[in-house]
């Protein structure tokens, strides 16, 4: 067997090696490689060429080998400088992602807590109209989340992009404090979504190019739980506003709780700029040892570095592995079963009202169940990483939060009302955020492919909630326009030019299907 020396393929390690050429003869140099920025490392592959005497054939295969700095070290001190090296990625990146999404899902659903607040009252809304002004938000979600993923995953500058979408999101949540009417309402609604689609997707692929398969459950975990101290800190500063500032300078308790947040979010978006890396391989903080083991853990621990270069990133190859994949749409369906449970985050202030409780003791009854989903999601993770097991992690919570919702349907005492409410927020996010490092663990690369799962996932989401809506809207309206033929009254069945309802049968009105 021989060992010819040999240079890494465009398609190994990083896409950037390239053997260094003799500016006379135009041959290759030996024995040294160049990466892109002068650096100088030694060949990280070895080709092996075997010989079967049977059949008089040659083949060869090629092993993968460590970059010298990250091969000469013993066992231990490479597993001692590892556990260094993830406590630094850990305290770079996850106190300001965290932070960043507490302030994404606070901005977004704290609409919930503006009703209580006066928001509904103050605009003159309808039920529907509240609900509508809800949901409007996943259309700018749907319309944007795809190619927002896919813009990031081409430019490779998350520490730019990131905290730009952050700036523009805290300026559109802010500006819901001077919402007149309905029609404005909807339009900030619209385009906060829009924008916002941009982030936690963008974030769960982040730390999927600085963390391996078996570190990912519990820092999605980490970062999910932001959204669910989101829930908790909207109640109690809500109620906090509520209580203190109705009606200063003029304006009611909602108005400041939109502009309190939306400046709190600008800020933070501004700190985001100075502290957040983009990957490995152009990170400033680490050492050239940190470097290089960073980046070989993800190749070692998949097969393949992240972020090669925007050139690397080829869209239409991403999605055709993405919808080939079985793996893809069984995992699409998991996760849109659960974040259509997880909606009823989108009403809880309201669902806890129900309990007969003042405004002010509701929105604070409302912080015990995502403080206990904090706990509960951080003790699940933690153990599903430890374990390396992922699916009874995931299911397991799922039958408290199937127990939950029988519960609140079938008691309407407060006790088990409240036990309810509070498994409900647990049982479903407690197995969602091992779902979505179920993601990363399942299609690892390349990014552009496993970017879509949870893209499509909440699309699907949201296209089913509006098919859901339109298909309830058509039976209540064939129902009406079965009493207008009977000749009942509807109210708001109303004819053209008329005012009195009881003549919009006789007037031909029906409603349109």
């Amino acid at each position: 067997m021989s060992t010819p020396k040999s240079y890494l393929s465009s398609h190994h390690f990083g896409g950037l090696w390239k053997p260094k050429k003799d500016k006379n003869t135009g041959a290759d140099e030996d024995p040294e490689v160049r990466l892109e920025g002068d650096e100088k490392l030694e060949p990280e592959h070895v080709s092996e060429t075997s010989f079967d005497a049977a059949t008089g054939s040659s083949s060869t295969r090629r092993r993968r080998e460590a970059p010298p700095l990250v091969r000469d070290l013993a066992p231990e001190e490479r597993a001692r400088l590892e556990k260094v090296l993830v406590a630094k990625i850990d305290l770079h990146l996850l106190p300001m992602l965290i932070i960043m999404y507490l302030m994404n899902y606070l901005d977004r659903n704290n609409i919930a807590a503006a009703r209580l607040a006066g928001l509904e009252e103050e605009l003159d809304l309808t039920g529907t109209q509240y609900l509508t002004a809800v949901s409007i938000l996943f259309v700018g979600y749907i319309l944007m989340q795809v190619p927002s993923n896919l813009f990031l995953n081409k430019i490779g500058k998350p520490a730019l992009y990131l905290p730009t979408v952050m700036i523009i999101w805290g300026v559109i949540s802010a500006a819901t404090a001077a919402a007149e009417s309905f029609g404005g309402l909807i339009a900030i609604r619209f385009f906060l979504g829009f924008v916002e689609a941009a982030y936690f997707p963008g974030c769960l692929f982040f730390l999927s190019s600085w963390y391996t398969r078996k570190e990912l459950g519990f820092r999605t975990a980490i970062l999910y739980s932001g959204s669910l101290m989101s829930g908790a800190f909207s109640g109690l500063i809500t109620a906090g506003i509520t209580s203190g500032m109705d009606g200063k300078r003029g304006l009611r308790a909602w108005r400041w709780l939109f502009i309190i947040e939306g400046v709190i979010t600008i800020v933070i978006a501004l700190m985001a700029y100075f502290i957040l890396p983009n990957f490995p391989r152009t990170t400033s903080w680490l050492t050239e040892n940190e470097r290089q083991l960073a980046i070989w853990r993800l190749d070692e621990d998949i097969g393949e570095d992240d972020w090669l270069g925007s050139h690397k990133q080829t869209f239409w190859h991403g999605m055709k592995l993405a919808f080939t994949d079985i793996k893809m749409w069984v995992l699409m369906v998991l996760l849109f079963c659960f974040v259509a449970s997880g909606t009823v985050t989108n009403l809880f202030p309201t669902v806890v009202q129900t309990l007969g409780y003042s405004n002010i003791v509701s929105l604070l009854l409302t912080v015990p169940p995502y403080v206990l989903g904090v706990i509960t999601t951080f003790a699940n993770s933690w153990h599903a990483d430890k374990t390396g097991e992922r699916y009874f992690h995931i299911t397991l919570p799922l039958y408290f939060a199937v127990a939950a919702f029988i519960i609140a349907a079938v008691t309407t005492k407060t006790a088990p009302r409240y036990l309810a409410m509070m498994l409900m927020i647990p049982g479903v996010y407690t197995g969602y955020v091992v779902a979505l490092a179920w993601i990363s663990n399942t299609l690892p690369r390349p990014p552009a492919k496993s970017q879509k799962v949870v893209a499509m996932s909440v699309n699907c989401v949201t296209a089913f909630i509006a098919i859901c809506a339109a298909t309830l809207l058509r039976f209540i309206l064939v129902h009406l326009n079965k009493k207008l033929d009977r000749g009942e009254v509807v109210e708001g069945a109303v004819a053209v030019g008329e005012a009195i309802p009881g003549e919009a049968a006789q007037k031909g009105f029906r409603f349109v299907l």
